[in-house]
């Protein structure tokens, strides 16, 4: 949580610059306690209902991170079978774990199967007959719910849209039917439940109850056919405020809205990732030069695309801080990283005070797809995590060194 005391910027209790002393730049840094409170908002808006809440592990998989949001009860949306060993690593309960993704290979169904994972979000009947084949060879039952594609689209980023019609992801909503027809004629299928997920960044309800109402109906035509299912998957993809003038919706507000569209007795299973761990996470970087070119100002941090590529990647915008508060006026500031890339910047033409060299700054609401998207692009080494409690700090990823580079290398 980010206030400033006097005229110091301050995570809970620890005055920023002070991480930046003892820890270095950049570095991300979480709020223990602001993790707590967001997956709480889940955890008391689902309490109604029986089910649980899987932590979409892909927007942040750090150990530490993964560690204190299983001792909270949560579950795992994983996508790989590096995420399901990251999750197992760090004590979720396996019976929580769904596994997502379009892509998966072999030895990730396999390792999954043995892991005893809860269920598959099956997207493919290709998928689904690998999945029987592999089940029945190593003599187990895969239990599977199919993502369907509710052709809902939302106001996002076109690359973060998952439920439109023509997208890599799901069973075709027409298809619903024939796939849970063609899965229970498989001998070592499981039917389990319906899973949807119709993108990330979303920031109203409509999308999301134009989706379960879809889901509903097929549910209604599944389960007349003689297939009951136990778990009903919303998925994840609720917003967070990146900028003033942004509004999310409350996950209150989401889930009570969702239930009223499933009035049946269901387990339920939601899928949140940035709306639990984006605005708590920030990238702390030190500015190393400043410079005027071609009428504009930049302020060079060493904090690079590779270290945050959201800006890049998806022109996202991040709110820009100095950790120190000055009554210095405020002029138009690029605030841009040393990648030898013109797209590399983390703010084009934001309002900033004068920020001297060697001054700090804060990349708010990074927590999610931050750390986790970052490379050694331009053989940077990945970059430190802390995380924060009350006025403690703990080193949760070291510093990589310039021989980390070279790790798994054969010269």
């Amino acid at each position: 949580m980010l206030q400033f005391k006097n005229n110091d910027l301050c995570i809970e209790q620890i005055k920023l610059s002070e991480i930046a002393i003892k820890y270095g730049t950049s570095t991300y840094v979480y709020s223990k306690s602001k993790i707590i409170k967001n997956f709480d908002n889940y955890k008391k808006a689902l309490s109604p209902k029986e089910g649980f809440i899987c932590f979409a592990c892909k927007t942040n998989s750090n150990g530490a991170i993964l560690k204190n949001i299983s001792k909270l009860g949560a579950g795992a949306d994983v996508t790989s079978g590096g995420e399901i060993y990251r999750c197992l690593r760090a004590g979720f309960d396996p019976l929580k774990v769904v596994y997502a993704g379009v892509g998966k290979t072999s030895e990730e169904i396999e390792y999954a199967l043995k892991s005893k994972i809860l269920m598959f979000n099956v997207e493919s009947f290709e998928e689904l007959d690998l999945i029987n084949k592999i089940a029945g060879r190593i003599k187990l039952k895969a239990k599977i719910s199919f993502r369907i594609n509710p052709y809902v689209e939302s106001e996002t980023h076109d690359y973060i849209i998952t439920g439109k019609k023509g997208t890599k992801f799901g069973i075709p909503y027409e298809d619903a039917l024939k796939a849970y027809l063609y899965a229970k004629k498989k001998k070592n299928i499981v039917i389990a439940g319906i899973h949807s997920h119709i993108g990330s960044q979303i920031l109203k309800t409509e999308p999301f109850k134009l989706a379960a109402q879809k889901i509903k109906k097929a549910v209604a035509e599944i389960e007349k056919n003689g297939i009951k299912l136990e778990y009903i998957n919303c998925g994840g993809g609720l917003g967070i405020e990146y900028e003033k003038g942004q509004k999310a919706p409350s996950v209150k507000q989401l889930m009570s809205e969702l239930f009223i569209v499933f009035d049946e007795d269901k387990k339920f299973i939601f899928e949140p990732g940035r709306s639990i761990i984006a605005n708590a996470g920030h990238l702390l970087t030190k500015v190393i030069y400043r410079k005027v070119s071609g009428g504009k100002s930049f302020l060079i941090t060493d904090a690079g695309m590779n270290d945050l590529i959201r800006p890049t990647l998806y022109k996202a915008y991040h709110e820009i801080i100095p950790v120190k508060k000055t009554n210095s006026k405020k002029i138009k500031t690029n605030v841009v990283g040393p990648i030898c890339e013109s797209g590399d910047f983390m703010g084009k033409d934001r309002m900033l005070p004068v920020v001297n060299q060697g001054g700090y700054l804060l990349i708010t609401c990074a927590g999610a797809y931050g750390a986790s998207m970052s490379s050694q692009y331009n053989s940077r080494p990945l970059i430190a995590e802390v995380l924060v409690e009350n006025n403690k700090t703990m080193l949760i990823r070291k510093r990589a060194s310039y021989k980390d580079l070279l790790l798994n290398e054969i010269k």
